[in-house]
């Protein structure tokens, strides 16, 4: 590769703290150029001072939202597409415990909601991109010795189960999927 290859290109959704906005800077830090996502403004993410970030505004629950990010980020085609956004309300309480649209908004947050991203923007992926999930392993049924979590837990098993599904949907487009556990990060 001659030393004028283009600059690999990331959208990282979900970025305006924790391991989101740790990856946006690692990715800034490897010359990358990011668009960032945030749901509301983030203070952190303002504070990064790069020519090689763009900071756009979705929510991924809002599939109007998603539609308008999508029509903004039109000329773009990115190496990586990484989709972090989650939520872990009332993630210690058990199920019994967390009422039901709770538990229903944390399954659309965290295994919905990232798969109808990744479904959405797929046009935008560059030939060979990759398309990355957050995950966990607490997200895994047979490594589950210690129980608690539960409501987070069952959304990131719901989350493996349909990245699978839309990988298998779509492996003759020659993508990458994958579906990542980041170990414990101390984060707010």
């Amino acid at each position: 590769p001659s030393m004028t290859q283009s600059q690999k290109n990331a959208l990282i959704v979900g970025a305006s703290r924790g391991l989101g906005l740790g990856l946006v800077e690692t990715f800034l830090a490897r010359g990358w150029h990011v668009t960032a996502t945030q749901r509301s403004p983030s203070p952190d993410l303002a504070r990064l001072d790069a020519k090689s970030l763009r900071v756009e505004t979705a929510d991924i629950d809002d599939d109007a939202g998603v539609a308008a990010l999508h029509d903004r980020l039109a000329s773009e085609r990115f190496d990586l597409i990484f989709v972090v956004a989650g939520v872990a309300t009332q993630a210690h309480d058990p199920l019994h415990a967390v009422p039901r649209e709770v538990a229903a908004q944390v399954y659309l947050t965290n295994a919905v909601s990232p798969i109808r991203f990744a479904e959405a923007f797929l046009d935008r992926l560059a030939p060979g991109g990759s398309i990355a999930l957050m995950s966990s392993i607490l997200g895994s049924v047979s490594l589950n010795e210690s129980g608690g979590w539960e409501t987070y837990r069952a959304s990131k098993a719901a989350l493996n189960t349909l990245a699978r599904s839309f990988e298998i949907r779509h492996r003759a487009e020659k993508i990458s999927v994958l579906i990542l556990h980041p170990g414990w990060v101390r984060t707010d």
